[in-house]
């Protein structure tokens, strides 16, 4: 199935929660690692596809602070996906025109991984479109830890209270090199925000699809952008 789409008005930034890998699996009688492989290619496919038309910015929400509580296997098996990946990445990538950054709490990923991660930012940093991974993220430990830099700027006298405006507030947070998403896509059936992106989404508009993430395809990112075109974005105002 084709979808219309107004090219001039084509999402700058969208964040997708990539969820159903496991489901998937489970539907094709694999283990859950696979789910996540397939996943993986999935992504690679979309982001490609988001750059061709005219998407400048990708969130995906890969892993996140509660996924630490997953089965030691199932993690461990995240783990491995995740340094294979890294660490094949110039392979992966291709001749993609790909910036890859990584967003997060990174402390509980082993120092082999952070220093791949490391690697792969330096070396993608003058691609164009960009694709950033939220790894050992949550919204809520974000605004946390941004609430945590205001108080400890006030402490030092670096800070007055009526500096903190939202502008500043965004200026913390892990996207502040990025305008906020215009359009948040989750897959896999389910119809919640899971702790992603919560500062950065207060005006976003959310697409839910039933189809798991492996499973959604270029079409299925049309359908979003279409459906996202279709709504009236008043940003609490009137239409004029």
């Amino acid at each position: 199935m084709k979808y219309d789409i107004d090219t001039l008005n084509i999402p700058n930034h969208i964040g997708i929660i990539m969820d159903g890998n496991g489901r998937y699996a489970q539907k094709k009688g694999l283990p859950r690692t696979m789910g996540h492989k397939e996943g993986a290619e999935n992504l690679k496919t979309i982001s490609k596809f988001a750059s061709d038309i005219g998407v400048k910015h990708m969130t995906v929400y890969a892993f996140s602070t509660e996924n630490w509580k997953r089965p030691t296997l199932e993690v461990s098996g995240i783990m491995k996906l995740l340094s294979f990946y890294l660490g094949d990445w110039k392979n992966q990538i291709g001749d993609n025109d790909l910036r890859i950054r990584v967003i997060g709490d990174l402390s509980g990923f082993d120092e082999a991984l952070r220093k791949k991660m490391a690697v792969i930012e330096e070396e993608t940093k003058n691609a164009t479109f960009e694709l950033n991974i939220a790894l050992g993220y949550g919204g809520r430990d974000e605004i946390v830890k941004a609430t945590r830099k205001a108080a400890e700027l006030c402490a030092k006298g670096e800070l007055k209270a009526e500096d903190i405006t939202e502008e500043f507030m965004s200026s913390l947070m892990y996207t502040s090199y990025v305008d906020d998403p215009e359009l948040i896509i989750r897959t896999g059936g389910e119809l919640r925000t899971s702790n992603f992106l919560l500062w950065q989404s207060a005006y976003s508009e959310y697409y839910f699809t039933d189809v798991l993430w492996p499973e959604f395809s270029t079409d299925d990112l049309l359908q979003a952008i279409a459906s996202y075109q279709k709504r009236d974005r008043r940003y609490g105002g009137l239409n004029k």
